[in-house]
């Protein structure tokens, strides 16, 4: 397994591959908060804007870790059907679940940006990135959002996630993301955070300092 030392030189690496071939006026939005730094480094390396698109996994109540969806900005909602199903829940627990989520993603949106409004969209590239992707949930709500802000074209970019989930954001006539980057995608993929040495948590504090270093 290769591998990164931490987010920061996940971003680098990222931000050096996208180089080669740098989407056109591109508006790079990390999803906090994990996706916060790697996303930083990407916006350095290309000397594009910074910003971020709040999104939340809606987990199964007594697995919170296993993605039955997302919800974000924009009223983005995103569902696992395969999850919700195998799960066994009915419609007014997913609801609640998913206002639940909602709630904490206008809070953060509030805390993260300060009273800013979110960097333009509208007719540019969205340079979605996180610090890796396993279901993919949030990552498609992400695009979602993005689609409903105007940018003209959505690009996915990662340092690691399962071979599947990147076929899948690809997927159909009407794909998520219009291009997807990523550095590895092992076929024995587990967990995001097994392919870094250091994988503690990002405060809250650590997306506004980026951000706020970022204007």
């Amino acid at each position: 397994m290769h591998g990164f030392a931490d987010r920061a030189e996940a971003g680098r690496r990222l931000g050096a591959l996208l180089a080669d071939d740098p989407p056109r006026d591109p508006v790079v939005l990390g999803l906090p908060r994990g996706g916060a730094p790697v996303a930083a480094e990407v916006a350095r390396v290309l000397g594009a804007p910074l910003d971020v698109l709040v999104v939340r996994k809606v987990g199964v109540p007594w697995q919170p870790e296993l993605a039955m969806g997302a919800v974000g900005e924009e009223g983005a909602t995103v569902r696992n059907d395969d999850v919700v199903r195998s799960a066994g829940l009915d419609e007014p627990t997913l609801r609640a679940a998913e206002r639940r989520e909602r709630a904490e993603v206008e809070r953060r949106a509030r805390l993260f940006r300060g009273g800013r409004a979110p960097e333009p969209l509208a007719g540019r590239t969205a340079l979605i990135v996180d610090d890796g992707i396993a279901t993919g949930a949030t990552v498609r709500a992400a695009c979602a959002i993005a689609r409903a802000r105007g940018a003209a074209k959505v690009v996915v970019a990662v340092p690691v996630a399962p071979p599947e989930t990147l076929i899948q954001l690809r997927a159909g006539a009407n794909p998520d993301a219009d291009e997807v980057v990523c550095l590895e995608a092992p076929a024995g993929f587990m967990a995001v955070g097994m392919h870094y040495v250091d994988f503690r948590q990002t405060p809250d504090e650590e997306v506004i300092r980026l951000l706020a270093a970022a204007q």
